[in-house]
């Protein structure tokens, strides 16, 4: 079940203490009649962020293609370059960014293309690549995904290119971004 509230409570009762979350009484109804008899759920709570609109993706895949073709540059390419400059790092469980390092021998496009070398270590007499690694765009919030088409509406504008008119971007800006 995913639910999305603006209230919570919390109510003692003897030695039980119970998190209640103001949501619509039918999903309420469905989670605690589906529940199994003597099976444990874990619930994790976390702000609610607007997931971003289609709308969105597709503007930035329009403008990935309009600097990709002014540049004289593979769409890929260039994507992937927007990414690293401005996506978002994924991130584990505990908000930790996540990277790894790889042999300076190993072509990384070969295992992930949202990657950013940020050092070079030796071990051992042996040249290692260090890489922080990026979102794919995909699983990128709202938050996250109005920063990448604001890096990517700069980046056009600096070639000169068209972008939508300012009125309509902040529609669109206001529909990723949602109300937070």
């Amino acid at each position: 079940m995913r639910a999305v509230f603006d209230r919570a409570n919390v109510i003692v009762d003897g030695e039980t203490t119970f998190l209640c979350l103001a949501v619509p009484p039918k999903d309420a109804r469905k989670f605690v009649g589906d529940m199994k008899q003597g099976k444990k759920y874990a619930a994790e709570l976390k702000e609610h962020r607007e997931r971003r609109s289609l709308d969105a993706n597709a503007y930035f895949h329009v403008l990935v293609g309009k600097i990709a073709e002014a540049l004289g540059l593979g769409f890929e390419e260039v994507k992937t370059s927007l990414v690293t400059e401005y996506g978002a790092f994924e991130r584990d469980e505990d908000g930790v960014k996540v990277g790894f390092k790889l042999p300076a021998s190993v072509n990384v496009e070969a295992i992930y293309r949202y990657v950013k070398l940020f050092d070079t270590r030796e071990e051992n007499g042996k040249l290692f690549n260090c890489y922080i690694v990026f979102k794919h765009t995909h699983l990128m919030d709202s938050k996250e995904m109005g920063r990448l088409i604001d890096g990517t509406v700069h980046e056009a504008k600096n070639l000169g290119l068209e972008t939508m008119p300012p009125a309509k971007l902040a529609a669109l800006v206001e529909s990723w971004r949602g109300s937070k």
